[in-house]
């Protein structure tokens, strides 16, 4: 009975951690005239600063920007503090 307890708690712990909200705050720029951006965004899948540069790459291509640097990866619980600084582009893309 208590293997049967523990199993069901270790997958709903994993089904919770493999839904479990990410988001990046990056830096991007534009070119001529030169534009620079800090800003929040949602990634899906692996919570890694390699998935987030790879998502963000494309997203930020796609609207003429390009992506400088991921600085960090978070969960919800980070968002309130990088609100104000990333403005306008607070999960834009």
């Amino acid at each position: 009975m208590k293997k049967i307890a523990i199993s069901i708690a270790l997958s709903l712990a994993l089904a919770g951690a493999a839904q479990a909200q990410c988001f990046a705050d990056y830096k991007a720029k534009q070119d001529n005239p030169l534009r620079l951006h800090y800003g929040v965004a949602q990634v899906s899948g692996a919570c890694s600063a390699g998935n987030a540069t790879q998502q963000l790459r494309s997203r930020l291509a796609a609207q003429g920007w390009t992506l400088l640097q991921v600085q960090s990866v978070f969960g919800p619980e980070g968002l309130d503090q990088r609100k104000a600084s990333a403005g306008q582009y607070y999960l834009r893309f």
